[in-house]
């Protein structure tokens, strides 16, 4: 007989709640921004400079234009390449809301197109089937921080005479085919959120090997003007011109210290994540019930998120029932993503429906994200593997 689940009055694997994300600060890390309050320039200084060289070189990409968030760098690359009412651009379902936000405010028409079976990504296939004489991008996504086929999706890409992004907000330390994420792509979109291999609290960043395309995105994030305060300052001069219409959505030194600071600390942090992803590959392996998503072999997985799907067959219960046992017992388990055709909006506006991507739709009801961070401690992932396994052990058919 299977032991007492915490939701049903038994005692939790864990008494108190582990995170399914939570950011790493230390010393060095406080030290940085410090130096930085304590200097001339908290915003448009030297260190939004160093950051984006910092970025270049990491990610093996030709330049970088650091943003305030991961949308915001969205937002810049859909202003960088054009993107306006009458374009359609193919994204996939499987993906946080703002890779598609990015084109309908922009006045395009996002075009979910379904994913691979295996991994959840966005392959050549599924890409091309959504292409039309109105398409003009397709925004690949390194769903959990694997990164999807490039070489294969350039093809149609090429053929048709699109733009291909890559929001790599999930996988900055990976790489395919020996290239490191950020040089994959003409726009290679990146996230600091706290959660993320490099956090920040908030920022983002494009990195482009295109100096036109970088030129447009620094417009972008300054209202359209074609000065900030400290080349202005430099020059000795007020004078200023506005030549089109952007935001304000720079990142200031602040954040950027932080994120020299931790990219510095990236090397470790990936090692890190990929060791705690084999432990739970080890564990799962010998569970019936849980299958981990696919990693093909051309990649090397940066895992800012452990992804299982539950095999439901052999369970007499949906996610939702494991979802709320494994919380009770002190696993902090999430789920990655609510497909985004289905959200209200994308329903109401762009007469999306069920059915649309029924890969992606079938996927969702499946999935779990397992706690995965590069503090958590080996009992941690026991932890988590141990609840994994009294749970689907109660609920085993």
């Amino acid at each position: 007989m299977s032991e007492p689940l915490a939701k049903d009055g038994g005692a939790p694997v864990r008494g108190r709640l582990l995170p399914c994300g939570r950011q790493r600060i230390d010393d060095d890390d406080v030290a940085a921004v410090t130096e930085v309050l304590r200097s001339d320039w908290l915003t448009t200084g030297p260190k939004v400079t160093e950051f984006e060289r910092v970025l270049a070189d990491v990610t093996g990409a030709a330049d970088a234009v650091a943003v305030s968030n991961g949308t915001a760098a969205l937002h810049a690359a859909m202003y960088a390449i054009g993107i306006g009412p009458g374009d359609e651009v193919i994204v996939p379902a499987v993906t946080f809301a703002a890779t598609a936000n990015c084109v309908a405010l922009h006045g395009g028409t996002p075009v979910f197109a379904d994913v691979d079976p295996e991994t959840l990504l966005l392959g050549a296939a599924q890409a091309e089937a959504g292409i039309t004489p109105k398409t003009k991008a397709i925004i690949a996504v390194d769903y959990a921080g694997q990164p999807c086929d490039y070489d294969a999706l350039l093809a149609p890409a090429d053929r048709h005479g699109l733009v291909l992004l890559d929001d790599a907000c999930h996988a900055i330390g990976g790489s395919y085919k020996d290239r490191p994420v950020g040089s994959l792509a003409a726009l290679n979109t990146f996230s600091f959120h706290s959660v993320k291999h490099v956090a920040m609290g908030e920022g983002g960043a494009i990195t482009t090997g295109d100096g036109e395309l970088a030129r447009r995105m620094r417009l972008f994030r300054n209202h359209g003007i074609t000065s900030d305060f400290r080349q202005r300052m430099t020059k000795g001069s007020w004078v200023y011109e506005m030549v089109d219409l952007g935001v304000n959505c720079r990142l200031p030194d602040i954040l950027c210290a932080l994120g020299v600071s931790q990219l510095a600390k990236l090397p470790a942090s990936v090692t890190r994540r990929r060791e705690i992803a084999a432990k739970y590959d080890e564990a799962f392996g010998e569970l019936p019930e849980v299958s981990p998503l696919a990693v093909r072999r051309d990649v090397s997985h940066a895992y800012h998120l452990y992804v299982v799907r539950l095999e439901l067959e052999k369970l007499r219960v949906g996610r939702a029932e494991v979802f709320t046992a494994l919380r009770a017992e002190g696993i902090g388990v999430n789920v990655h993503y609510i497909p985004v055709h289905l959200h209200p909006y994308y329903r109401d506006q762009f007469r999306t429906a069920p059915g649309d991507c029924p890969v992606a739709e079938a996927a969702y009801e499946r999935i779990i994200s397992l706690p995965l961070f590069p503090s958590m401690s080996d009992n941690d992932v026991q932890d988590t593997v141990a609840a994994v396994r009294k749970v689907v052990e109660a609920y085993q058919r």
